[in-house]
């Protein structure tokens, strides 16, 4: 087969060539059976199995949970249609997995082994002779260069990024396959290896860029679809027949004979379902439904339990953003008052019973997240530089304002009209108005049946408007709230970052400067700071987890200070509901409760 290598957009082709296979080993890269960003993975090569998981669970039983909404694709991996969020994760492996008890390490999956030079410019993997997609047919090169070559350049946008930093693509081998990058990231060959992998020939007399439930793709993974009613469920069963069952990486995990996700249109009757026997598993997320509508009678006979759990995860930031596009609140002073006239302990009263936790900053609650008081060691080298652009307290330590509790709070008042007088806005005839006579005013835009956001919106109006400030509030429908977002059409509006233990490359499509002006980004505060961009390249340039921590962790400073958002409740623990059949092994990994572990970890026992 002739010499050639897929290029970026260019024609799928292959290489087998002996030489570059020699060139790969002589620069002192040896094979590996995981990859960690720092250091070196924490389980050898000859691990029986993930320290959370139960290597001996019983197989068989069923999970069923339900969702809000509906959908409409069974294709997770285009831009068109509304797929059920899980496929993404049920449906295809990828050549590696992580392993959640640990920042950010990867095992083989897929792959046999995985090579990277020093410098991770490049990233080479060997396939397992045994991996299999569901109908049998054998894992190979071929597909696995389709498969990104095909999610780069006509899947979901979420794949372009890195597609684009993907100088060439070469088979090396018989199961061997090489990546080489054009950009210096040491974060590449692992979202390299988290790419999920298709059957090329699947795809053949198919048209991979439209949704929809007719064409189950064929997987690779322990489960396959095998029923599905749009708008009403999906449910997936175990493949007795699955390929890698047998690894000491899947050991423990895919019990559940049965997997199934029940639709509602109304997302509030999930728990109703839930207390009427019709799902067996409710993840809560109101502290206050917690306790209190969980008396029913399951519960109270005890065939129901309620599990929390913690995890180390950053808090990342749940609030509301405000839009430093517009000229009221590009100034950081016109921010420190709107953080001050949200009277958290009130709301957090009225919403909870006073019994949430708030978020102090973007990686709080993990080792990521910025220490109390001044800047020291590394943190503060890394911040000396910009001393002269960073905003009041990032070196000092900001802390998020406390208040009274009560419905007025006085002091917060004062405070928030020094800070507006400050930025030349004061108070004449009840109205907040600058040098001019111009009224401060913004729009606050809301999703339709977003109760809880409307709710605590209308408590801070009513704040607001005793230092004369009269926001518009707007409820749109879920495609005119994507619309407004996307252009960046608000004043403040609810934001989430769910953020890792392992931050990469995604914080510029949340933080960075880019980010900021381009229609569509996560970049909901229009953030545009230097400072931040510097430091996600420090902490994406760190060859130890120690630089990262404080890269970080300054980060962190900065993106506190800054004042873009006014932050809400810390998840620290997941309310988990479940029937008492439902066990999930101990110990907890690092992350908790996270992305499908319960389908993927617990297990049916009576």
């Amino acid at each position: 087969m002739a010499g050639q290598s897929l290029r970026r957009f260019g024609k799928l082709s292959t290489f087998c060539g002996l030489a570059l296979a020699l060139s790969a080993g002589a620069t002192g890269a040896e094979p590996q059976h995981g990859l960690a960003m720092y250091g070196e993975p924490e389980l050898p090569a000859d691990f029986t199995a993930l320290p959370y998981v139960r290597p001996d669970a019983p197989k068989g039983g069923a999970i069923v949970t339900g969702e809000g909404g509906s959908f409409d694709s069974l294709n997770p991996f285009i831009q068109k249609g509304n797929a059920p969020w899980q496929l993404r994760f049920l449906m295809a492996e990828s050549l590696m997995a992580q392993a959640f008890s640990e920042p950010f390490t990867l095992y083989c999956l897929l792959c046999e082994t995985v090579e990277t030079d020093p410098a991770r410019s490049w990233v080479e993997f060997t396939l397992r002779p045994e991996a299999r997609f569901s109908d049998g047919s054998p894992v190979t090169v071929e597909d696995v260069m389709w498969s990104y070559e095909v999610l780069g350049t006509e899947g979901h946008g979420r794949y372009a990024a890195l597609w684009d930093q993907i100088e060439t693509m070469e088979q090396t081998g018989e199961r061997s396959v090489k990546f080489t990058f054009n950009t210096e990231n040491r974060e590449l060959p692992l979202l390299v290896a988290l790419r999920p992998i298709l059957k090329k020939a699947y795809w053949d007399d198919k048209d991979f860029t439209q949704s929809g439930v007719t064409n189950v793709p064929v997987s690779s993974a322990p489960y396959v679809v095998s029923a599905v009613d749009p708008g009403m469920f999906l449910e997936l069963s175990r493949n007795p027949d699955y390929w890698g069952k047998d690894l000491p990486l899947m050991r423990g995990q895919a019990n559940f004979d049965t997997i199934r996700f029940e639709y509602f249109a109304d997302a509030s009757l999930v728990i109703e379902a839930f207390k009427a026997g019709a799902l067996n598993a409710h993840r809560e997320f109101n502290i206050q439904s917690w306790e209190d509508q969980y008396d029913f009678p399951a519960a109270a006979r005890g065939d129901v339990v309620k599990s929390v759990i913690p995890h180390q995860r950053p808090t990342g930031m749940t609030g509301f953003a405000m839009n430093t596009r517009q000229p009221q609140f590009s100034d950081w002073r016109v921010r420190q008052a709107m953080i001050e006239m949200f009277n958290f302990d009130y709301v957090n009263e009225v919403q909870t019973g006073g019994q949430q936790s708030r978020i102090t900053s973007y990686y709080s609650n993990s080792p990521l997240g910025m220490r109390p008081g001044p800047a020291e060691g590394k943190v503060a080298d890394l911040l000396a530089p910009y001393r002269d652009q960073l905003l009041p307290d990032t070196l000092e330590g900001y802390e998020f304002p406390t208040s009274s509790g009560r419905e007025l709070d006085r002091g917060a008042m004062r405070r928030a009209l020094g800070l507006m007088e400050e930025a030349g806005w004061t108070v004449e005839n009840g109205r907040m108005v600058n040098a001019s006579g111009a009224p401060f005013t913004f729009e606050i835009v809301l999703e339709v049946n977003d109760d809880e956001n409307q709710s605590i919106v209308d408590t801070y109006v009513q704040a607001l408007r005793q230092v004369g400030i009269e926001p518009r509030i707007s409820v749109v429908d879920a495609a005119q709230y994507t619309q407004r977002i996307n252009t960046f059409d608000f004043g403040m509006t609810p934001v989430r970052y769910g953020l890792s233990l392992s931050p990469g490359n995604e914080q510029y499509a949340y933080f960075g400067q880019t980010a900021a002006n381009t229609p569509g980004s996560r970049n909901i505060a229009g953030i545009d700071d230097p400072v931040v961009d510097a430091l996600i390249a420090k902490m994406l340039d760190a060859e130890d987890r120690e630089t990262a921590t404080a890269a970080t962790r300054a980060l962190d400073r900065v993106l506190t200070a800054g004042r873009y958002a006014i932050p809400l409740y810390a998840w620290n623990e997941s309310f988990d509901a479940h029937v008492k059949e439902l066990h999930y092994p101990e110990p907890l990994p690092l992350y908790g409760d996270w992305i499908l572990w319960r389908e993927t970890t617990w297990y049916w026992e009576d």
